[in-house]
């Protein structure tokens, strides 16, 4: 299966990079084609700017004008996304959401005219992404998992599960999430590690 993983985290020594090896180790070793965004080494710009707001606007009507509008970093990354049979995002939860990378990502590669369109009223998505059989968000916070559910309502997931990709129609998709990282023994965090990878190899 061919399945792209969208990564970002500035820190190498972080958690975030080790559950990174662990996922490319798991689909690997069952052959797994993976082709690896890495947001941050790619200098990513994540600001919609007028004309990425232009090329949005102009994408239901002039898709090939919009089209022109789009930076090459994001048509590099279109190419890519509409290749994957399985997108895998990984980033740390900072301040209940995601980092500002993977926030732009969404911004502007889950795009009109890129990863879905509208219907003939304008009024549902229909997802281009015909490849696509699933989406897996691989998270680590240092907040416990019970208040982030209780108190933040697990916002990203709704943000990003059911507010950009439910939406779009995909119906198979999966979030994990660790939680309380920082104060976490080193035997748990190994575990996790070791599930994580487990799980990629099953990867279907």
């Amino acid at each position: 299966m061919r399945v792209l993983i969208v990564f970002n985290h500035p820190y190498e020594g972080s958690y975030c990079h080790a559950v990174l090896g662990s996922v490319m180790k798991g689909l690997l070793s069952n052959d797994h084609e993976v082709d690896l965004i890495h947001l941050d080494n790619d200098e990513f710009d994540p600001v919609m700017r007028s004309k990425d707001l232009k090329a949005f606007v102009s994408a239901r009507t002039q898709p090939q004008e919009s089209a022109e509008l789009l930076d090459p970093q994001v048509q590099d990354y279109k190419v890519r996304l509409q290749r994957a049979e399985h997108i895998i995002f990984i980033f740390p939860i900072w301040w209940e959401l995601m980092p500002a990378l993977t926030k732009g990502f969404i911004d502007k590669v889950i795009f009109p005219g890129i990863a879905y369109d509208y219907n003939e009223h304008g009024t549902r998505m229909l997802c281009k992404l015909s490849e696509l059989r699933g989406v897996t968000m691989i998270t680590t916070m240092n907040t416990p998992g019970f208040a982030y559910r209780l108190i933040f309502g697990n916002a990203i997931k709704k943000a990003v599960l059911t507010g950009t990709f439910w939406k779009m129609g995909v119906k198979n998709r999966r979030w994990v999430n660790l939680t309380y990282v920082k104060f976490c023994k080193e035997r748990k965090r190994k575990k996790w590690l070791s599930d994580i990878q487990r799980s990629m190899a099953r990867l279907t």
